[in-house]
């Protein structure tokens, strides 16, 4: 892979190039993106969605919008060290194409800034809950009328590829979704594969998959302008990571270490002497002692240390990315920058107490097992009404039901795959709040 090609500015429709040395810097592609995607209604839904206490009204408490923004913080942060150094390395992006190490940092802040915007409601779980509807709900009965490839999108449903089609699935007026640049799409892109084979090797691209079948063609589209490595050249579609994807995963491995565990600190679920030692670990060698002893309440406390640990990491996390930038431009490193980190026996330790006091506490179970009730049941009738209305079979109840969907999702879908995949999006950009509301009016 090389640098020029995979800083495309390309966006889908275009039919010529976009060169960086032609762009008006005040307002550079890669900050469109950002742009974008900050005004766009799935990101504000993120405001309503579930970062670790699902339907939590404590105002200190992260939901997926205050997480993903400062994810992307992290994220500019990590890309504008790696492009100052990268520029100083490969000169020519600079003098001949134009390229600056802030457009490093504003690809990888617009690809972070939307690396949750495709998760359904209550968390992590409401993925499980759209998978095992499929595999072991009422939705199995489907599975006999779709290919392989189309059922596993199912039943592993993936908030990462449901992303890549919330950024630029086409709907009648527009095209390409919200056209972003094919570099932040890349960056966005951390499994750029599909759905089968599942987990054919142990390398990080290959943990989960990113695109569903219904946006294969522009994936791959977007893959090889880019240039991305190509694992197979058969059916199966595999790629190695674009660069940029290793900070955003970095960025995102960061915030939810540290901050996670600075939200259970301040609910309580994790002792505040216990994670003052945890955290402590990380900072022992940045530490200003007399500062630190200055501070008198627990909160301040917390984050001066939180603040001092995610400098520590982004360093680190910089340093292993150039350490290795060659290896990961020949498609040779296969590991989270996290995971060959200075520091990942005391992020190991932070994880570990945190699945469980805060991921597996009460308060958590309780609303994550309402969640499944909750995608469980709207799945259920909203498939069945959607189903009918295609088979010439609508009941009152069903027309009544179609009545209350968006505007945006009152489409015609012929495939049977289609119509499933439309109402898995559907649900998966409601609010926790709003999934709750349907529930309720529905009964």
């Amino acid at each position: 892979m090389n640098w020029e090609q995979l800083l495309s500015l390309k966006r889908q429709g275009d039919t010529g190039k976009r060169l960086r040395i032609e762009q008006d810097d005040t307002r550079l592609g890669f900050e469109v993106d950002y742009d974008r995607i900050i005004f766009s209604a799935p990101f504000r839904s993120l405001q309503d969605k579930t970062q670790v206490i699902p339907l939590s009204k404590t105002d200190f408490v992260h939901t997926r919008l205050t997480h993903s923004l400062e994810v992307s913080v992290v994220g500019r942060s990590l890309g504008r060290l790696v492009g100052k150094k990268i520029i100083e390395k490969y000169p020519y992006l600079a003098t001949i194409h134009g390229y600056q190490p802030n457009d490093f940092g504003a690809i990888v802040a617009a690809a972070a800034l939307a690396h949750d915007i495709g998760n359904p409601p209550f968390g992590h779980s409401g993925e499980k809950a759209i998978g095992e509807y499929f595999s072991r709900g009422n939705g199995q009965q489907f599975k006999e009328q779709l290919s392989p490839k189309e059922w596993q999108d199912l039943v592993d449903f993936e908030g990462n590829a449901n992303g890549f089609s919330v950024l630029t699935g086409t709907r009648p007026g527009i095209e390409g979704g919200l056209r972003l640049s094919y570099a932040t799409l890349g960056a966005f892109m951390k499994y750029p594969k599909e759905s089968l084979p599942k987990k054919p090797t142990s390398y990080i691209s290959d943990k989960k998959f990113g695109f569903f079948q219904t946006d294969k063609a522009f994936f791959q589209e977007v893959a090889e302008e880019l240039g991305l490595l190509q694992i197979n050249s058969g059916e199966d579609l595999r790629y190695l990571r674009h660069p940029l994807a290793f900070l955003v995963e970095a960025a995102d491995d960061i915030c939810y270490t540290i901050i996670d565990f600075e939200d259970g600190i301040n609910l309580g679920l994790v002792a505040e002497d216990f994670a003052l030692e945890y955290l402590i670990n990380l900072v022992k060698d940045t530490i200003d002692r007399n500062k630190y002893n200055a501070l008198t309440t627990k909160e301040d406390r917390i984050s001066y240390l939180r603040a001092l640990a995610i400098g520590n990491l982004i360093n680190d996390a910089v340093k292993v990315f150039l350490e290795n930038e060659e290896a990961i431009l020949k498609g040779e490193f296969h590991h989270a920058l996290t995971d060959k980190s200075k520091y990942k026996a005391q992020m190991d330790d932070i994880i570990k107490l945190s699945v469980k006091n805060i991921y597996q506490s009460r308060e958590v179970i309780e609303k994550e097992l309402k969640g499944y009730q909750i995608i469980n049941s709207l799945l259920d009738k909203f498939i069945t009404a959607y189903n009918h209305q295609y088979e010439g079979k609508t009941s009152n109840y069903d027309a009544l039901l179609l009545k209350v969907l968006p505007e945006k999702h009152r489409l015609e879908k012929s495939s049977l795959y289609d119509r499933l995949m439309h109402i898995c999006h559907f649900i998966s950009l409601l609010t926790d709040g709003n999934a709750v509301l349907y529930h309720d009016m529905l009964g």
